[in-house]
């Protein structure tokens, strides 16, 4: 184990294996992090880089979020105006409900989750909630389209070149949409172009070593911080090795 990603550190630790056994690591799955790739590319030079497809997808839908919060803000702040607006006029204000009985407030803060989640996945009130909110807000729809189609192109899309064209219409989507933050999102994509294609060579995945590490910081939050860093390996190979 290894404290830290610094990346002369740890290639300098790899280069300890063999160069020969290091040749025969073909595929490597990783994040975008430049260190990462820096780290594969010197300690693995016949290794095929892998962006794992979840960090991808992770990126569209915390940019989805970030739509949802600018406008909540923005209802938040005029809530505010219209009490300050109600109580210099000695009258009690009263917010506006939609059918399924939330405020503007209220539908954005409780449509988070539902945002995470494909339509067949919602229950019958995020159902409804998620129709109104995409009513009101066609902005926030879009995102969210934008965010789905990128997932169903992981999903449904096992051949390269097909995945090549389809991420072309995608970022051409984005680009007509023309909202800043899935204009970031299609930028750190192309930046990664080549690693992202190369999973739907055999569809490679980090996914059971991210499982892993979410199970250790939880954890390590129930044991309200670490000090004894040896004792709390041990533990940790006991539960779960």
């Amino acid at each position: 184990m290894i404290k830290g990603t610094e990346s002369k550190q740890i290639i300098d630790i790899l280069k300890k294996i063999s160069y020969q056994a290091r040749c025969t690591v073909r595929e490597v799955s990783l994040d975008m992090a430049g260190t990462m790739n820096k780290i594969v590319k010197k300690s693995f030079p016949k290794a095929s880089r892998v962006i794992d497809r979840f960090h991808v997808q992770k990126l569209a839908y915390e940019a989805v979020q970030d739509v949802r919060i600018a406008y909540r803000w923005e209802a938040i702040s005029q809530e505010s105006d219209n009490i300050q607006i109600a109580k210099e006029k000695n009258k009690e204000y009263k917010a506006p409900l939609y059918s399924n009985g939330d405020s503007e407030k209220q539908l954005l803060a409780r449509s988070r989750y539902l945002l995470f989640k494909s339509p067949e996945k919602w229950s019958e009130s995020q159902k409804i909630r998620a129709e109104i909110l995409f009513e009101n807000f066609p902005k926030i729809k879009k995102a969210y389209e934008l965010a789905s189609s990128l997932r169903n192109i992981y999903s449904k899309t096992k051949d390269k070149v097909v995945a090549y064209t389809k991420l072309a219409h995608w970022y051409r989507e984005v680009e007509e949409f023309g909202d800043k933050r899935f204009r970031t999102v299609s930028n750190s994509i192309f930046s990664h172009y080549e690693g992202i294609l190369n999973f739907f060579d055999n569809r490679t995945t980090n996914a059971s070593a991210e499982s892993f590490n979410a199970k250790i910081k939880a954890f390590r939050s129930t044991q309200r911080g670490v000090r004894d860093i040896p004792f709390f390996l041990f533990r940790l190979s006991n539960i779960y090795a």
